[in-house]
Formats: structure tokens, sequence, C-alpha cells
């Protein structure tokens, strides 16, 4: 598995190609009996290691092998049965150390009672319960990045760094694979990179009537005609929501008139960052332009009822699963440069405009984000119409389910099998001596 270095990133790569290079084909891979796969996950709510997860246990079910989740739970929870999997409660959403040590003690018990071919941690607290047992019980360790950590001080390295321990390492996108190389210094021969898959049935607008369309709208209080910019996320501030909120001011103090912002994310209460939002709305004076709505349960009928998707992200976010669904919701998306990488949204000078599927802008800088929103609002509609047509096949091409399948199962064959041959040396040098 490679992935391109920092000096391409710029590069429009082909997913296939680079998550496939090194690895077999599926077909020709040695038969194996089912694997028992322990999934370890914080939580399971709306986040993108809590979906990942659940991707990974349909996957795995779908193939004829056994996932179990081991997570604090949430809203997902259900879910893991109906695809397929086990669930099993334990606090690991805890960042206490004694209670990571207590849960690495319950895995252990847990990988040696199921017989646990492999163990797959999303997260860091997590992973290092799961590091430890995997030292402990042998069982071999995957680890899956979802997004870049913030690293202000030598501690938290050192934290962060265990997501850079498994035996092999996932990273969504490229962005992410070249952040973990040259911040933990992780062979890129380590190193997956494994896309996210889109629910293409799902987020299909062929399927989204107008009447849901309409009930979306109705919920936010807009008209037909009132043009709506839709930030989808977590209220986090990693997200970028008040650099949204600074490029509505500048849309309103130009004189734009007819449009909206909707904010559609949960706010956990874990920060202060949602009231300070509100104190930034009050301070711009944009309380007629802003919505916080929450989680949107219709999430492809909200897709359908905005008219530009945008990420503001002042982190690296890796590839966003709300971004792939806008895209394949035929929603122009207009993303900061830490928010998605150029294998995700093509715009210009990336590409010309007749290839455009959204425009980029400076991660923090709200004024060329109000210009980015200026820019394709003055585009006739089916000019912006085209565009999303173009999102939506290029996503098609290079986030299909099945090519995401077929790596994922090759990962995991590869490491099991890497595990064993390991065991088999070990077996005959002790026979030997």
């Amino acid at each position: 598995m490679t992935f391109s270095s920092a000096a391409a990133s710029s590069k429009l790569l082909s997913r296939e190609t680079v998550a496939t290079e090194n690895a077999p084909p599926l077909q020709t891979l040695p038969s194996r009996k089912p694997l028992t796969v322990l999934l370890t996950v914080p939580t399971l709510e709306i986040g993108a290691a809590d979906v990942g997860t659940l991707d990974l246990v349909r996957i795995l079910a779908g193939a004829g092998h056994r996932p179990i989740v081991i997570s604090s739970g949430g809203r997902l929870e259900p879910a893991v049965g109906t695809a397929g999997g086990q669930f099993i409660r334990l606090n690991t959403a805890s960042k206490n150390p004694f209670v990571i040590v207590r849960n690495s003690l319950a895995l252990i018990r847990l990988a040696r009672a199921h017989r646990c071919d492999v163990l797959h941690a999303h997260g860091r607290t997590v992973a290092w319960s799961a590091l430890i047992a995997s030292r402990i019980t042998g069982v071999p360790l995957l680890t899956s990045w979802y997004k870049g950590f913030r690293e202000q001080n030598l501690l938290k390295r050192l934290y962060n760094g265990v997501m850079a321990r498994g035996d092999r390492v996932i990273a969504v996108n490229d962005q992410i694979a070249e952040l973990i190389a040259e911040r933990h210094r992780v062979p890129s021969k380590r190193i997956a990179v494994i896309p996210a898959a889109v629910d293409f049935d799902r987020f299909d607008p062929a399927k989204v009537d107008a009447a849901r369309v309409n009930a979306v709208r109705e919920t936010w209080g807009v008209g037909k005609d009132t043009k709506v910019i839709l930030v989808v996320g977590r209220m986090l501030r990693r997200k970028g929501h008040h650099v949204v909120v600074q490029a509505v001011q500048r849309l309103k103090e130009i004189g734009l008139k007819d449009f909206v912002c909707v904010f559609a994310g949960e706010d956990q209460g874990r920060t202060r960052y949602t009231g300070e939002i509100w104190d930034l709305v009050l301070a711009t004076d944009t309380t007629d332009l802003i919505r916080l709505t929450g989680v949107v349960e219709d999430l492809p009928a909200a897709f359908a009822a905005a008219t530009v998707v945008v990420s503001a992200a002042t982190q690296p976010e890796g590839l966003q699963r709300a971004i792939l669904e806008a895209l394949a919701m035929q929603n122009p998306v207009v993303v900061s440069d830490l928010a998605a990488g150029p294998d995700v949204v093509l715009a210009p000078p990336a590409v010309s405009e007749d290839r455009m599927t959204g425009l980029r802008f400076a991660s923090g800088d709200d004024r060329a984000l109000a210009a980015a929103l200026i820019r394709l609002f003055s585009m006739s509609e089916a000019i912006r119409r085209a565009i999303g047509m173009r999102g939506r096949d290029w996503v098609l091409a290079q986030f299909d389910p099945s090519t995401v399948t077929a790596q994922t199962l090759a990962l995991y064959a590869e490491i099991v099998e890497g595990r064993r041959k390991g065991d088999r040396a070990g077996q005959r040098r002790n026979h030997e001596n």
C-alpha cells in the first residue's frame, strides 16, 4: 500500500491505484476460516470513527466473518446487530489512564475467549487499550486514522502516537497518510490508504422527492427561492464554524440577499464552542441568517435542499464523509484546504473549469470563503447543476463500495497471514534450538 509524497499531494490520484497497488486480488488470497475481529471505538454516535466502524461490521459480516464491537455505545448501537455484528459495552470513551488499563485487561480476556484474529482500534483511547492487549496476546493490531490530531506539546504527541503503532495503519486518504509518515516516521509499507465508501443508493438525488425536500426547508424556516449554505458536522472548533459565521457577515455587509446558513450538527456538550458560536453570531449581527438545527435525520433531503455544502475545517479532516455524500447528492461544495484533498474535490487551478466539482479556499480565511460563495452564487443554475453532476460522477468512480470492500478484506487477510507466517517461523526456530 502506498501513498503520494507531500510534494505530489496536489496530484489527482486514482483511488484504486493508490489503495491496491501492493494488495493481491481478493480472489487469489488463500481460503481461510472466518475471522473474528474485535473492533474497538470510543462511541457509536455520528463521528467518522463511529460510522466507519459500522461500515466495517457490514463488510466483515457480509464476507462471513465475525465482527465484535467494543464501545461505550450510542445511537448507532442497534445498527451493529442489524449489520450482523455483536456489541459488547465497555467504558471505552474514558481518557482516564486507570480505565484505559482496565479496558486492556478486558480486551485480553475477550480476545482469548473469542479466539480473536485481529484487534482493530478506531481512536486513541481504545488504541492504547488495544495496543496493550495486542502485545500480551500476540493478536495483530490495526488502527484507523480518520483525521489529523492537534499536537500542542510533547505529551499530546505521545498520546496521539499510539495510532501509528499498529501492525498496519489505515489512513482514509493521502493527506492523512502523509501526516502519519511525517509526524511519526511510519514506513510507507505499514500504511494502507483505504477510503470510506458512500451509500450511493441512499444518497441518490433521484430518490429524494420534493415532499422530503420541502419538509426539511420548512424545518429550517426558509422559502423555496432562498439559497442555503449547509454545514454538516459536529459543533467542534476544528470544523471551522466560526470561519463560516465571519464569511456570512461579509456576505451580509456587501448586501447579498435571499440566503441562509444552516449548521446541521450535534453539540455533544463537551466544549463551550456552541456558546462561543452564538456569541459570535450576536456580535456579527447574523442571527437572521444563521440556523443551528442539530442533527438532521433526513440527510439526503438536507443535501437536496442545499445550494452549496461547506466545510471550513481548520485541522486536517481526512476524508470527510459529509463531503462525499454531498457530492453524491450532486451538491457543489466549498472546502478549506484542510477539509478535503484534491482526490475528493476537483477545483481550479488543479483542474479546468469544465471539470470542477467545487471550490477551495485557504483554511481560516473567511474573506476567501466569502469570495468562493459569491462566485458560486453568481453562477447560473445550469452551471451549478453541471458542477453537481460531475461531483456525483467523480465519487461514483472513486469511492465505489465494492472496491473499498475488496481492499479492506484483502488487508485483513494480509495481516492475519503475515502473523501466521511469523508464528510458524518462530515455531521452527524454537524446534531447531
